[in-house]
């Protein structure tokens, strides 16, 4: 059996800092192709069921374009996932005001988060998995944020076709932390999920005001429209009558998981599976929310590699979270990270119909 390889090669460069793109080959069928330009996940081939390979995730055909003005196409997002309000929290006493990009909220770490840095990487490869070991040095102050940050993000691609996403962290303040990939999920490669199933493994959610922030405690998904304890067709739930599909204009929600309180080892958060079955993609991990959304905001505007366009509802974002607002929020489980601590979080994307005996 072919083993696991890694290697890299220019992407193109940034100001005077040169990208590259690493590619992390299974040996098995499964490649992750990863950007040293934000973290950001530009391709993931897995065949389907027939053995045809495409990529299950939208990408952008050029680094000018991710350097450009996007919403976060496979990207890590830091220092912190999703929204705060009004950018502003209060941490050991003191206020912290970061910026305001999103309808008068920060999201995502600010204009110039994460996801707008050169990450320095490190490829491995064994027997058993491809390694890219990303890191990153966040300086006090960075985006309005305390403490000097210390991040690193290790991608891992394994035999069996399974991509790990590790995060760990150290701070030498105290500071708020929730990170999370931005990656735009199509797993037919055709640019349209509404007809893809979802099933997301929690009870409740967190309802948002017309601003997206969390209007109180988690709701449950009983006898609304983000019922997906069991499967169900994106097109059938988005189009339903609500308020909240309304405001949103899809999914742009965060899901709280059933055992929200940080496991040892990842559950399973998510199942997405694309129409006929011909690929299946499963979302596990330690963090205690997940954020679906149905690229509600994409209008065509955006290329794609291939020639195409970036339509509304042409992916589905499943972003594994703290939940948004924590730092404002006392009954959210705690995003704060302290000197001495270790953030650690792990998120793995398993494609079970590799798996399955071929017919």
């Amino acid at each position: 059996m072919p083993r696991p390889t890694v290697h890299s090669k220019p992407f193109g460069a940034h100001g005077s800092t040169d990208v590259d793109i690493w590619t992390l080959d299974s040996g098995t069928g499964v490649r992750a192709e990863i950007l040293t330009y934000g973290g950001i996940l530009h391709r993931l081939t897995v065949p389907d069921t027939a053995g045809t390979p495409a990529s299950v995730v939208r990408s952008l055909p050029a680094l000018d374009d991710y350097t450009g003005k996007n919403p976060f196409f496979g990207a890590l997002v830091g220092r912190y996932a999703n929204r705060i309000a009004h950018g502003r929290f209060t941490l050991d006493g003191t206020e912290h005001q970061v910026p305001t990009t999103d309808r008068g909220h920060a999201l995502h770490g600010g204009p110039d988060g994460f996801h707008t840095r050169i990450w320095r990487a490190e490829g491995t490869a064994t027997d058993e998995a491809a390694v890219l070991r990303l890191t990153l040095h966040s300086p006090d102050g960075d985006m309005g944020f305390p403490g000097a940050l210390d991040v690193t993000v290790t991608y891992t691609l394994d035999a069996a076709g399974t991509l790990a996403l590790d995060y760990a962290a150290t701070t030498d303040r105290a500071t708020v932390v929730s990170l999370t990939n931005h990656a735009y999920f199509d797993l037919t490669a055709r640019g349209d999920i509404l007809g893809h199933t979802l099933q997301v493994d929690a009870g409740h959610y967190l309802p948002v005001d017309e601003e997206g922030i969390p209007e109180g405690p988690a709701a449950p998904v009983a006898a609304t429209p983000f019922d997906l304890t069991a499967p169900q067709t994106l097109a059938d739930r988005i189009a339903l009558p609500d308020e909240q599909l309304r405001r949103a204009g899809g999914f742009d929600h965060c899901w709280v998981l059933d055992g929200a309180d940080a496991p040892a080892a990842p559950r399973r958060a998510a199942r997405l599976t694309a129409p006929g079955g011909g690929r299946v993609m499963e979302v596990w991990t330690t963090e205690p929310g997940i954020q679906v959304y149905t690229a509600n905001q994409l209008d065509g505007t955006l290329a794609d590699p291939d020639g195409g366009h970036h339509e509304r509802h042409s992916a589905v974002c499943l972003e594994t979270q703290h939940l948004p607002d924590s730092p404002n929020r006392p009954d959210h489980p705690s995003t704060v990270l302290r000197p001495g601590e270790h953030l650690r979080s792990r998120t793995e994307y398993r494609f079970p119909h590799l798996a399955a005996p071929q017919g």
